[in-house]
């Protein structure tokens, strides 16, 4: 939802002037909200229709479907992209998007179903981030270097693979490490807490905390994974980080380095050949051969 109404503002700056009218769709949107939302989406009034998973259920009728543009794509699932295509009378034209294509999606492209595009340079003002693996040993170490970053003015995430402990699972958990910082290690630092499924205003509160500076640390589970832009974010640990997919660690490196500092990405874990790819490149595309190659492309 986050990363949606980011789009609704960008696509409106750049389309209104052209007289093309968007509107927006969610899940989470009041039964009043919801209705007009489709009733405009059915008429043909919205020219362009941004939102999430909501839009391909059911329910959700369309005039003229001509394009459909599926961003973050390795997050939607192959019928889930059908849905989409079956609400148009007329097979519509596809764009999908992704930093991270997934094994499956290289495969469609070998099968001759998607023609490639790639946009193989920066946004201006970018610096490449500089990721690094991290053993448990070395960790007072990134706290002090965090501290640095936050005198300096600049953010840091901590991402957990968890939001609360699990006795069955030896991971992190985002509460309990914001708990344990604010008492410990980062005491004298501003923090933030985020997760899924906390309430939207609280989430949407300490995501515009964070976005304003007045966080220095936003503690918080792969929610953040996708749309969320903040400039001076400089710093990006992931805890855990043998537990998250190639394409996963690569979308929560992309939430740093979106300004002109140097930017680092610390995987907490102990080195092997999976995390040390992430080391050798920022190339979503070779990550994801990489990913083909140990994975494999799934069932056809």
């Amino acid at each position: 939802e986050i990363l949606a109404r980011q789009h609704l503002e960008s696509a409106e700056k750049m389309l209104a002037p052209l007289g093309i009218r968007c509107g927006l769709l969610l899940g989470g949107m009041k039964a009043k909200e919801r209705r007009e939302a489709l009733e405009k989406i059915a008429s043909g009034e919205w020219q362009a229709v941004i939102g999430t998973h909501a839009l391909l259920s059911e329910g959700v009728e369309y005039k003229n479907v001509g394009l459909v543009i599926c961003d973050e794509q390795h997050r939607f699932g192959v019928k889930q992209r059908r849905m989409l295509a079956k609400k148009a009378d007329v097979a519509p034209n596809e764009l999908v998007m992704s930093a991270t294509p997934i094994p499956r999606t290289l495969a469609l492209v070998l099968y001759g179903d998607l023609d490639v595009s790639v946009v193989d340079e920066l946004p201006p003002g970018r610096t490449p981030v500089k990721t690094r693996i991290v053993p448990e040993e070395k960790r007072q170490g990134l706290y002090d270097f965090i501290r640095s970053e936050a005198r300096q003015g600049r953010q840091s995430y901590i991402v957990c693979p968890l939001v609360e402990e699990n006795e069955t699972l030896d991971a992190k958990s985002a509460q309990d490490t914001y708990a344990e910082l604010c008492t410990g290690p980062l005491s004298d630092l501003r923090l933030g807490l985020t997760w899924g499924e906390q309430p939207a205003e609280e989430k949407a509160q300490a995501l515009q905390k964070f976005a304003a500076g007045e966080t220095d640390v936003l503690v918080a589970t792969t929610v953040i994974e996708v749309g969320v832009n903040v400039p001076s974010a400089t710093v990006m640990v992931i805890e855990n980080a043998d537990r998250f997919g190639l394409s996963q660690l690569h979308q929560l490196r992309g939430r740093v380095g979106r300004g002109a500092k140097e930017s680092w990405c610390f995987l907490m874990a102990q080195p092997n050949e999976r995390l040390k790819t992430l080391c050798e490149t920022n190339d979503g595309f070779v990550i994801a051969k990489r990913d083909l190659e140990m994975r494999g492309p799934g069932d056809f």
